[in-house]
């Protein structure tokens, strides 16, 4: 895929994480993209939803594979603005996704590289191909910005 479309999808992605973030979530988010096309885009939601799981490749893959009638995912591509954890990961290969690609580094819980690298599992029955750094400091300053901003209203709570 071309460079200039696959940073047309992050940016979808990052909206999606600037959608989170206005609702008080962690600030990911996610699109999965076959044939060229978004099939599903989403961001966390684990807070509204009181859903540990609600993460946003979760919400995607659920969405994506429900619009397919299909669990299989096996020719899509997943943009993520931050690296996905164990869960969202392990999702990824079980769905079948042909593609992640994500944006910035998580060295708390990253299993695609930072802590663990189950993309490059040998024992799994998928192999999952991996691209990182589309819109990466784009995305890592999202984060940081929500972070920021959460720090200070704890601060600002504490008598």
């Amino acid at each position: 895929m071309e460079k200039a479309q696959e940073i047309r999808f992050m940016e979808l992605a990052l909206r999606e994480a600037e959608m989170a973030a206005q609702a008080g979530e962690v600030p990911v988010g996610a699109v999965v993209v076959l044939d060229g096309k978004v099939i599903a885009r989403g961001h966390n939601r684990t807070e509204r939803d009181g859903d540990p799981t609600a993460h946003a490749e979760m919400v995607v893959i659920r969405k994506a594979s429900k619009k397919m009638g299909n669990w299989r995912l096996s020719a899509a591509e997943l943009y993520v603005t931050l690296e996905p954890c164990t869960m969202c990961i392990g999702a990824a290969v079980l769905a079948r996704i042909d593609r992640l690609i994500f944006a910035c580094k998580d060295p708390k819980s990253g299993a695609v590289g930072s802590l663990y690298d189950i993309s490059k599992e040998s024992r799994l029955n998928h192999k999952i191909k991996v691209s990182q750094g589309i819109l990466e400091e784009e995305c890592s300053q999202v984060l940081k910005l929500f972070f920021k901003q959460l720090r200070t209203s704890a601060r600002k709570k504490v008598p």
